[in-house]
């Protein structure tokens, strides 16, 4: 059993009102240990400037999509986790539509635990970031 146990994605979604995936209009759509799907509807507010959608929001959709699932593989009698790096690689845009996000476990430690995100535009598939980043497994002093 994890220190934080298993949640559903409707319970994932009930976590998401008044923080900042919330306000982003972020969704999860699928969860099992280890992988998470969601999505996220572009409108005017998630786009930059220039009008394609800022890159701070396909971030926050990866880092929530790798987060979230997080706490299913904590190690018994920790007491949660911490992002410690994150890296993207951003290969596409959207000015309109639903991207879609995959995050997979790549390692569940006991002290650390890396996960991959792919983001793609639900419409096309084709992919729009490349994501990784690694947890620090937070234990009680």
């Amino acid at each position: 059993m994890a220190a934080t146990g298993f949640l559903t994605a409707d319970e994932l979604n009930a976590l998401l009102p008044g923080t900042l995936p919330g306000l982003l209009g972020i969704v999860v759509d699928t969860h099992e240990p280890g992988r998470l799907t969601s999505h996220l509807d572009v409108r005017p507010e998630l786009l930059a400037p220039n009008g394609y959608l800022h890159a701070g929001t396909v971030v926050t959709l990866a880092d929530t999509s790798c987060g979230l699932p997080t706490r299913a593989l904590l190690p018994e009698g920790s007491s949660g986790f911490t992002t410690i790096e994150l890296k993207s690689n951003h290969l596409g845009t959207a000015r309109e539509g639903r991207i879609t996000c995959e995050a997979t476990a790549a390692h569940a430690g006991r002290t650390t635990q890396v996960w991959d995100a792919v983001v793609r535009n639900a419409e096309s598939g084709k992919t729009i970031a490349l994501f990784r980043c690694t947890q620090s497994v937070l234990w009680p002093r």
